[in-house]
This record gives structure tokens, C-alpha cells and sequence, in this order.
């Protein structure tokens, strides 16, 4: 099943909301496997302002986070909203290839590598401007599957 999702499906998805929210749109969802995802990268980024003021860069940890926000639609979009929240777990083998600055386009992508119960690894990526443009960045990310009122500490 191939399915889209525009900002509101996302945020009744994934609890992340401004300035922390890192998705614009899923332009393929294809769960569980895969997705795709894009990041419009504007100088109205809260980020800009002290990294850096003279020469604007998106920090590597967001880009990571905006795949890892990725992976959670992937994971997330056949549960009941609310009841789990994907926890990263891990950062493995990732690498940044290339700067990204405000008026670029990142488009991310998500495949589920392997999953064991509640835990398992994403393969992500992503790309400059298109979706099989330069790598930026790319690499493994660990997670598990929590319920989310563990997560808030209730019960």
C-alpha cells in the first residue's frame, strides 16, 4: 500500500510538534518497509540563528532526528494513535556527506531493515534536493517500540 500524508496526518501520528517537528510531508509510505519523506529547509529555522548567523547550516543531529521522525511514521501509521512511542535506541555507521543551508530540500527515506518484538533497525538516508539526489547523510538507526504510557511514567 502506497499512501501520502500531508502535516496534520503526520502530527496525529508523531507527538512532535514546532520547532521540533522535522517533516513536511511522507510522500511514499509503504508500511512496514519504507518510506519517503520531505524536509522543506528554510532560514525561518529557530537553528539559523546561532548555527551559524554568518553561514546558515542545518546541524547534523536535526537532520538524524528528521530520519529518525521519518522512521517513526513508518513504524507508527498501523497503531492505534497514542499507544506506543518509537525510542531511539542507537546511531549506527552514520555519516554526513554534505552541508545542507536554508532554501535546500531534504527528501529522507526509511527502510525497515529488521525488527524483533518491540526492537529492531531502520536503514535511512538523505538526499539534497530530489530524491535520488546527493547523499547528505545516511545510516542505521536503532529503536524500540514503547507504550507510551510507560514513556509518560503512568502505571
Amino acid at each position: 500500500m502506497d499512501t501520502t500524508l500531508d502535516i496534520q496526518a503526520i502530527q496525529k501520528i508523531l507527538p512532535h510538534r514546532y520547532p521540533f517537528l522535522l517533516l513536511d510531508r511522507v510522500l511514499q509510505l509503504d508500511p512496514p518497509h519504507e518510506a519517503l519523506a520531505l524536509k522543506n529547509v528554510t532560514i525561518s529555522e529557530p537553528f539559523f540563528q546561532g548555527h551559524f548567523p554568518e553561514h546558515p547550516v542545518m546541524p547534523g543531529v536535526l537532520i538524524v532526528e528528521a530520519m529518525a521522525q521519518l522512521g517513526g511514521v513508518l513504524l507508527l501509521h498501523a497503531t492505534p494513535a497514542g499507544s506506543e512511542l518509537p525510542l531511539l535506541t542507537g546511531i549506527d555507521k552514520v555519516r554526513f556527506r554534505q552541508q545542507v543551508q536554508p532554501g535546500h530540500q531534504l527528501f529522507l527515506h526509511a527502510k525497515l531493515q529488521k525488527q524483533r518484538g518491540k526492537m529492531g533497525k531502520l536503514s535511512t538516508r538523505a538526499n539534497l534536493d530530489a530524491p535520488d539526489g546527493p547523499v547528505v547523510s545516511e545510516g542505521e538507526l536503532l529503536f524500540c517500540l514503547m507504550p507510551l504510557s510507560t514513556v509518560r511514567g503512568e502505571g
